[in-house]
């Protein structure tokens, strides 16, 4: 007797009968379950990790991109992986930049991303400190006839004392009033005093409302760094399509992923640089 044939029985024996169907029907599933569960056991595979690997096959034309599971076997969450993956894609995906080099260049894009983090943490370091130094005020912007130039190009910044900070513009007295506009609009609680061709910079005492002045110009600086992060996976993003009659769908798919998860990881690198910035500032 095959397999079929003995299944075949062992459920006309279950559905004989019509007196005591509830109990035939535990009976039934009783049976079946080890079965079941042996077979989804060996048929599904979720993917833990997928890699790209070439195939010379080319299919209508286009190349030809296959997914492997690097890890062919079912992993089960624990309660505690799950509250740590919730709300995130639980698939990674980690595309061999080399071997889709033709269609885009993903470390360009890392790279990309990655100098959308150190340039925050350089705005962090510089320009929020509870105590204003005159590196604070190198960067600010300042708008001349030449264009926008950092202050410390058209102004030299001294410190005088613990308590107030001298920009001499002596160099270019006609940038006097640009550079206290720039200075008073910095976002640094500043407000800047003008007495012949210096600049006369109060330093802010260190208060509450100070302080969380500070961490609201770090949140708008965050919000400003995501936003080129967003360029950046947008530009990407249309690079990649520009291969759509080239590379097969599921190719770039794959590849949109992988650039997603790039994305969402530097995002995830901004928050936690925030935090960190954010305890610091209120203390």
């Amino acid at each position: 007797m095959n397999l079929n044939d003995r299944w075949q029985g062992v459920i006309s024996g279950c559905f004989q009968g019509s007196s005591s169907v509830m109990a035939l029907g535990l009976k039934c599933f009783r049976m079946f379950h080890p079965a079941f569960r042996n077979y989804l056991a060996a048929s599904i595979k979720p993917v833990s990790e997928v890699t790209l690997k070439t195939v010379h096959e080319r299919q209508h034309g286009h190349r030809q991109y296959v997914a492997y599971s690097a890890v062919p076997v079912r992993h089960f969450a624990t309660k505690k992986a799950k509250a740590k993956g919730k709300g995130h894609s639980q698939t990674r995906v980690n595309i061999n930049a080399a071997l889709v080099e033709d269609i885009i260049n993903l470390e360009e894009v890392n790279e990309e991303m990655k100098s959308v983090i150190e340039a925050l943490k350089d705005n962090f370091n510089k320009t929020l400190n509870i105590r204003t130094s005159p590196g604070s005020l190198d960067k600010i912007a300042v708008v001349t006839a030449d264009g926008k130039l950092a202050l410390n190009q058209i102004g030299q910044i001294s410190m005088k004392s613990p308590q107030l900070i001298l920009v001499n513009m002596a160099s270019f007295p006609e940038c006097t009033a640009a550079a206290i506009k720039a200075i008073r609009e910095s976002g640094m609680n500043l407000n800047p005093e003008v007495e012949g061709m210096l600049i006369r910079v109060p330093i802010p005492q260190v208060t509450r409302e100070h302080r969380e002045t500070l961490v609201k110009l770090a949140k708008q600086n965050t919000n400003k760094a995501k936003d080129s992060l967003r360029k950046v996976r947008t530009n990407a993003m249309n690079k990649l399509k520009k291969s759509k009659d080239t590379v097969s769908e599921d190719t770039i798919r794959l590849v949109e992923k992988q650039i997603s998860q790039m994305a969402d990881d530097t995002v995830a690198e901004l928050d936690r640089h925030l935090a960190v910035k954010t305890k610091e500032l209120l203390g």
